[in-house]
């Protein structure tokens, strides 16, 4: 779908045709660290914005923090929802920004905006985020897309980020910037992307499927008579 030309470029939205998203360290072992959220549900949010980047056709990057180790590898789920998605191997850098190979892949995209998520959210999320504002990038942190291992930790985290000028967003918020309308061909698809972040909006649909449900049988009684 398209947007003006001018959209996001004024206040501190993103715009889907000058983004991309960089997925940091989303490692089955690290996850086993996080204590900020439920695991499950940080899960299906990285899930849930990969699948986003495929519906707007927004670069994918991903990354993993010594995978052979006890980090563990990246979970599946996102490239299962982002096909398209780039791995770019690191040498044992912490902070993947230090790591030449990424930060040419993240130039070679040609966009402007960075979606930054990663775990840990104080380290893997953060160290990048603060590198690609100092490198020029306009960068939006989706912290309930991160994990670390308190909530003392994830707001000291969004302390020091805010201070360093990264926007700090929810998955929800990334959805709708990337979405822009709910007049759109794949609109149920992102309806779907919604129960990932809050699975009561499944609860949404089938009510509101109910309802049309019942609309329809009305008007075909009415018909009949």
């Amino acid at each position: 779908m398209s947007v003006p030309a001018n959209f996001g470029n004024t206040r501190p939205v993103i715009n889907p045709n000058d983004a991309a998203m960089l997925l940091i360290d989303h490692q089955s072992g690290l996850f086993q660290t996080v204590g900020d959220m439920p695991m499950p549900d940080l899960r299906l949010r990285a899930a849930a914005l990969a699948k986003m980047a495929t519906l707007t056709k927004i670069p994918v990057i991903t990354t993993a923090s010594v995978p052979q180790g006890p980090n563990g590898p990246l979970i599946p789920e996102i490239h299962e929802n982002a096909p398209h998605a780039q791995y770019v191997a690191r040498k044992g850098e912490i902070n993947a920004w230090d790591n030449p190979d990424f930060v040419t892949a993240v130039k070679a995209t040609g966009k402007k905006q960075l979606i930054i998520a990663g775990t840990i959210t104080s380290v893997c999320m953060a160290f990048p985020s603060i590198s690609a504002v100092n490198a020029g990038y306009q960068v939006f942190a989706v912290v309930d897309a991160s994990g670390t291992y308190s909530k003392m930790a994830q707001e000291i985290t969004l302390a020091r980020v805010v201070q360093a000028g990264v926007v700090p967003m929810d998955t929800a918020a990334v959805a709708s910037e990337l979405q822009v309308s709910w007049n759109r061909a794949d609109a149920m698809e992102w309806a779907a992307i919604y129960t990932k972040i809050f699975p009561a909006y499944q609860l949404l649909i089938e009510s509101y499927g109910k309802a049309q449900e019942v609309v329809k049988n009305h008007e075909v009684l009415d018909s009949q008579r």
